[in-house]
């Protein structure tokens, strides 16, 4: 990556942005899922930013990606939103490479890492795009698109008066589950239990959605996720994890 130019304007996430409306899915855009935090990129990262963003970024457009175009093939696509560093999709892109990836998320360091690992491991079949996953849902993937959909650790906003930022709430899941084939899966996991029970009967409540617990509520821990540091976080501060998996009917 030696020598590269300056890093790509469009992997800059853009603040105030209008709200989304999209025929009956509507979602707030003045309540955001995350705040965007000022962490330390270290020159590796910002190194892959500037060399690498242009073969695996995608800008942020109002505009239906042609995903087989993207891809440069025809396969089942697997989006994680908000996937942190990068560690279960670089895992499971490895794991899988019959399908292809799309990862989404808004803080610059954790992109970083995730590019350097794709070169790292040689994984074509992944892109990236650093920006709010609502605006993406909403105007960049057209729908029934996905095969899957990973929410993994989101914020669980604790506190009562932030449970309005929570990412899953029956706006934003109506709008996944429109981007979902028929058979597509939603899988939602989080060590906050709060969070979990509302996430559960939320997701119940769309009834577009199958549950696949066979007894109505949570499924078991897959055994081929690799685990997020917030996950490896929870784990030291003796969280149970709380896993879901809807299908689109």
């Amino acid at each position: 990556m030696e020598g590269c130019g300056p890093a790509h304007d469009s992997h800059r996430s853009p603040h105030g942005a209008p709200d989304v409306v999209l025929g009956a899915i509507e979602h707030p855009r003045s309540i955001r899922s995350f705040v965007m935090r000022g962490g330390r990129i270290t020159e590796a990262q910002q190194r892959a930013l500037d060399c690498l963003w242009p073969q695996y970024g995608i800008g942020f457009q109002p505009a239906p990606l042609d995903v087989d175009a993207v891809f440069g093939r025809r396969a089942p696509v697997t989006l994680e939103i908000g996937f942190g560093n990068g560690d279960n999709l670089v895992a499971q892109a490895g794991m899988h490479p019959e399908r292809n990836y799309l990862g989404i998320e808004v803080h610059r360091p954790g992109v970083g890492r995730l590019l350097l690992g794709l070169e790292e491991r040689q994984l074509p079949h992944v892109r990236v795009i650093c920006h709010d996953a609502v605006e993406v849902l909403a105007h960049q993937v057209a729908p029934q698109t996905l095969d899957e959909v990973l929410i993994l650790f989101a914020d669980p906003w604790p506190k009562k008066r932030h449970h309005k930022r929570r990412l899953v709430q029956a706006p934003f899941v109506e709008l996944v589950t429109d981007r979902l084939r028929p058979g597509g899966v939603l899988r939602f996991a989080t060590d906050w239990q709060p969070y979990a029970d509302a996430a559960l009967e939320v997701l119940n409540a769309n009834a577009q959605l199958r549950n696949l617990a066979d007894d109505g509520t949570f499924v078991p821990r897959p055994t081929e996720r690799t685990p997020t540091r917030f996950e490896k976080r929870g784990e030291r501060l003796g969280h149970d994890v709380w896993d879901l998996a809807f299908e689109r009917r």
